[in-house]
């Protein structure tokens, strides 16, 4: 590297891409203080180890603050005085609440890094021998990157922990919002099919998210389930029916099934499903039953068509689903299942009238 882009790198951490690979260089001599250098803190200062991390053409320090320092010298609005002001004009209190109460549970952790931006009050400074960072603590010192919500949980908390925190000093506003783009544009979040999984090897479903993976599962693995092969249970696949898509199409009915098993609930949801397969079958639609859409809208039907069964019937077999749910497969038009661009709620609302009134849609719908 030429001294002249080393002596710009250690002092403002430029964000332009290098054209060489990224590589990343940590200055390290000992991962504790030498002797004679010692972290500390007081009302006005706080001191402590730290690393001095190169990533290509940027240049950041690793190091550990406790939660109560952050909170009260971070801050999401740098004309705001007093920083926790910032924090409730411009986040979501029901999410930091969340967090405060997860780290107060004691079972509570965050092992992920907080980004900052170090400001001019802050007055950053960093001992090489010592590998030690002294920054001012006041009010603002820091701009929030990235971790808004959980600095503004830390506050609200009452327990107070150790916090791994990546900071940047002497970026232009202009850096800084680039970094903040980076940061909320390139990173993938954790996909809600996998955090449904992880809830459950957690252990900390709730009984009516159990209710659902159980029932998600046998739909999954029974041989004579109607939406055998088109469920995927671990990501979102085009053509498949995702825990996700499925929790939220069974949870909107989730109030006919008062204190049933997932067994129970399967022994008459696979027959109205199978029924639903048939009639998308007269139109050489079957595979369609995937279609979130459609799968939402035919869902929130189960309850109008189960209560029809039940009093014709008596028994809820596939046979008896498809007394009431052939008629009106014939009644729909093939555009109609579904029409692309209409939501579930619409096609719900438009399929009940029809079921009804026995006429196909509207036509200022499908048009």
């Amino acid at each position: 590297m030429d001294s002249d882009i080393a002596v710009s790198v250690e002092e403002s951490a430029p964000l332009g891409a290098p054209a060489a690979p990224i590589e990343t260089k940590i200055e390290l001599n000992d991962v504790s203080a030498p002797e004679g250098a010692q972290a500390f803190e007081d009302s006005k200062a706080f001191t402590d180890a730290a690393l001095l991390v190169t990533q290509g053409r940027h240049r950041f320090y690793s190091l550990v603050i406790r939660s109560d320092v952050l909170a009260s010298t971070c801050t999401v609005d740098t004309r705001a005085e007093n920083p926790i002001d910032g924090f409730q004009r411009r986040l979501d209190k029901r999410r930091a609440h969340e967090i405060a109460t997860y780290i107060d549970s004691g079972f509570g952790t965050a092992p992920s890094a907080v980004i900052l931006s170090a400001q001019p009050c802050a007055q950053l400074k960093y001992d090489r021998a010592g590998q030690l960072l002294r920054f001012n603590r006041t009010p603002g010192a820091f701009l929030i990157i990235d971790g808004q919500h959980r600095i503004y949980g830390f506050h609200l908390a009452e327990r107070k922990i150790k916090v791994p925190v990546v900071i940047y000093n002497k970026l232009t506003r202009a850096q800084e919002c680039q970094l903040f783009v980076d940061i909320n544009t390139k990173q993938r979040p954790v996909p809600a099919e996998l955090l449904l999984d992880i809830r459950r090897l957690s252990e900390t479903e709730t009984a009516a998210e159990a209710l659902l993976h159980d029932l998600f599962d046998l739909f999954h693995t029974r041989a004579d389930s109607a939406l055998r092969g088109l469920m995927s249970p671990s990501e979102r696949r085009p053509g498949m029916i995702s825990r996700v898509t499925f929790n939220a199409a069974v949870k909107s009915i989730q109030g006919a099934f008062v204190d049933a098993s997932a067994q129970d609930v399967y022994g008459v949801l696979n027959p109205f499903y199978l029924a639903c397969v048939g009639g998308l079958t007269l139109h050489d639609l079957q595979d369609n039953i995937a279609n979130p859409a459609l799968f939402k809208a035919l869902t929130l039907l189960f309850p109008d068509i189960a209560e029809r069964v039940g009093e014709r019937f008596g028994a809820y077999n596939t046979a008896n689903f498809e007394q009431i749910l052939i008629p009106f497969f014939r009644r729909l038009k093939k555009s109609e299942l579904p029409k692309p661009g209409v939501g579930h709620v619409a096609l719900h609302e438009h399929y009940r009238k029809a079921l009804a009134a026995g006429f196909s849609l509207k036509q200022w719908l499908f048009s």
